[in-house]
């Protein structure tokens, strides 16, 4: 009786842990396919509505769940290309890394800050945690690139959002540069904390005058 009991339990445990696995399995893999898939697709759309012959200028707001810049990440890897869309509801977060509403646009005074999953959906934001102080974020625009430097990596609680203050970690101050923040959850696979990579402009290029890219992009820095 007491073996069947026994037997019983760890059954029960094994398949536990076999419905665990897979929910990961689901989450991590088959959203990564449906998300890297849906990013394609906005990053090609993009690509196409820049290259018509009246493209909107960076400046202009862009509407909500559309796509309005590229976010490139050396230390990442030199193939690291994410597009960007406004908001961050669920649905946006799904496509593509979400830009929050309000905050700056890219080259702005201010704030332009940044969210992503960092395990599944995608997983934009999975590597964030390498990146160190003095690494460049490039943001593409249609018509400028935008190089910003890493200045922080922090963890914080999900309810410092003081981050994407206009002035990073300083709520009610007024900024007289420009910022970068990126947000995603911390540890992996757990929505616990939020890790946050704060960067500040350190310099734009107009696209007329560098078509491939800054120096950082093109390796020859």
């Amino acid at each position: 009786m007491v073996q069947r009991v026994v037997r019983t339990v760890c059954q029960a445990g094994i398949t536990a842990a076999v419905v665990v696995l897979l929910f990961v399995a689901y989450q991590v893999w088959v959203t990564d396919l449906r998300s890297d898939r849906a990013q394609d697709e906005v990053a090609d759309q993009l690509r196409d509505d820049w290259s018509s012959p009246a493209p909107l200028p960076a400046s202009t707001a862009p509407d909500f769940g559309t796509a309005f810049a590229f976010l490139h990440i050396p230390r990442l890897g030199d193939d690291y290309e994410q597009a960007v869309v406004e908001g961050t509801d669920d649905a946006v977060l799904e496509e593509a890394p979400g830009h929050f509403v309000d905050t700056a646009l890219p080259g702005e005074i201010g704030n332009f800050s940044v969210a992503g999953h960092r395990v599944g959906k995608g997983s934009p934001f999975i590597d964030l945690d390498r990146l160190q102080d003095g690494d460049e974020i490039v943001v593409e625009t249609v018509d400028t690139w935008y190089v910003y430097r890493v200045s922080e990596v922090v963890v914080t609680e999900p309810t410092a959002t003081d981050a994407i203050a206009a002035v990073p970690g300083a709520a009610g101050d007024v900024p007289d540069r420009g910022y970068l923040t990126l947000v995603t959850c911390t540890p992996k696979f757990t929505d616990r904390l939020r890790l946050i990579v704060h960067a500040e402009l350190d310099g734009s290029t107009p696209k007329s005058e560098s078509p491939d890219g800054p120096a950082v992009l093109l390796g020859t820095t």
